[in-house]
């Protein structure tokens, strides 16, 4: 084979994966800034070891400023398309709750917490 055919094979199999991943991630990933509309918390989420984390990136209130810096969700596995499973800590209670991370758009992110997976609560965050 000649250098310009192997590097044609090269890029095309680039340009597949590529494309796979896309396929497997419609939305992108809920890697990034995201804000709770409730309170106007930001939250960083990131890949830590595949599995994703997020912390308190920045707050609204004054008062809440000592929230800065706590990882909230950590380690949470994904379980399918667009869905994460694992912990999530209610900085306000300080309880920490079964929860399910969903990117439900390019910028919508659902929290969803559950005790006992019975008593749910949720909400959708915006990116930043």
């Amino acid at each position: 084979m000649t250098t310009t055919i192997k590097l044609l094979l090269a890029a095309s199999c680039l340009a597949l994966s590529a494309v796979t991943a896309q396929a497997a991630e419609p939305y992108g990933t809920p890697y990034g800034t995201w804000t709770r509309p409730s309170t106007g918390t930001q939250v960083s989420f990131y890949n830590c070891g595949g599995k994703l984390c997020g912390k308190v990136a920045a707050v609204k209130d004054p008062e809440r400023k000592k929230e800065v810096g706590t990882v909230i969700v950590k380690g949470a596995a994904k379980s399918g398309d667009n869905v994460w499973k694992g912990d999530l800590l209610d900085v306000e209670s300080g309880k920490t709750y079964s929860g399910v991370v969903t990117l439900e758009s390019a910028n919508a992110l659902s929290l969803k917490g559950c005790v006992a997976a019975v008593f749910c609560r949720g909400e959708t965050w915006t990116r930043n």
